[in-house]
């Protein structure tokens, strides 16, 4: 087995996106607002959920989580993108290279699993609404959201060790704007079928698995919604559930096919396309989806702000 510190490669080149040099401080702009906006977004909706009581509940927890999720998730890679795009050397050492991907993977399997718990919460909400608090109490959110932080840890160990075990002693230009596991094995100097089984496998557990948890959990839901008898009730109810499905959907889908066919060749210019959903553009709509639409999260942006409570 070869160690990590015995790679011939001691640098790798991260290619990022194929652009005119001209149009890079446009490109540069483009991301710097995305990045803006993910951490103002996400930061002031922690801050609403800790200092108003009328949030302290399960879902909105669970929400705060995931916007801090969202925030580490997409600094692992955005400002170093950012700094890429205005700079003509695109070098990351090995060891940098090795602590992106794992911290990347850490948050992003974590995430994956929080979003199942999230439906779960919501369909103990829905379906059993008089035993919801008795259930949920803060010891079971807070042992969830271990749970989630554990395949997190284990997930991202999974996929890293067995990528960078291998050596790397020939080409060193990732064509990608991070360290992701499908990119990096490309430049790997040996077979990568064990790596590709392992990460089909690992990928199911941590990918598969809760967003099969989610599908089954939301037929419930939809089962229970259609005994509402009142018309606005149900659509408002499969309104709320179609949003939180299409944002699931968009992080898992690109994750379910980079990791789990990494060794497909057709995959290595669409790759970083489809990074840009589940690391940039999930962390940009969680915060609108789940919670700026919300009119308890509105009134307590107005009575944060001294403007008073918002109009019913």
């Amino acid at each position: 087995m070869q160690e990590l510190n015995q790679s011939i490669v001691t640098e790798f080149i991260l290619l990022g996106f194929a652009s005119d040099p001209r149009t890079d401080p446009l490109l540069f702009v483009f991301f710097l607002v995305f990045y803006l906006l993910i951490l103002v977004s996400n930061s002031l909706l922690i801050t609403l959920i800790h200092q108003d009581s009328h949030l302290h509940t399960p879902m909105y927890f669970f929400i705060s989580v995931l916007s801090m999720l969202d925030v580490c998730y997409t600094t692992t890679t955005v400002p170093q993108m950012l700094v890429h795009i205005l700079s003509r050397k695109r070098a990351i050492s090995f060891a940098r290279c090795v602590a992106q991907m794992y911290l990347f993977l850490l948050f992003g399997v974590t995430e994956s699993w929080l979003f199942s718990i999230m439906s779960v919460d919501r369909y103990l909400a829905i379906c059993h609404p008089l035993r919801y608090k008795v259930i949920m109490s803060r010891w079971v959110c807070l042992l969830m959201v271990g749970i989630c932080a554990a395949y997190g840890v284990v997930g991202g160990l999974s996929y890293t060790f067995f990528a960078m075990r291998l050596p790397y002693c020939g080409p060193n230009e990732i064509d990608h704007y991070f360290c992701e596991v499908p990119a990096v094995l490309k430049l790997a100097c040996a077979d990568t079928s064990l790596n590709d089984l392992v990460d089909f496998l690992t990928g199911f557990n941590v990918i598969v698995v809760p967003l099969s948890l989610v599908a089954i959990v939301y037929a419930n839901i939809f089962a229970t919604i259609m005994k509402i008898r009142s018309a606005q009730g149900r659509l408002k109810a499969f309104s709320t559930c179609t949003s939180h499905i299409a944002v699931v959907t968009m992080f898992a889908a690109p994750c379910v096919v980079m990791y789990m066919s990494p060794g497909s060749d057709s995959l290595s210019n669409s790759g970083k396309k489809m990074a840009l959903f589940y690391n940039i553009a999930t962390a940009f709509l969680n915060p609108v989806v789940y919670s700026l639409r919300n009119k308890d999260v509105k009134r307590a942006f107005l009575k944060l702000t001294g403007q008073g409570k918002a109009p019913e």
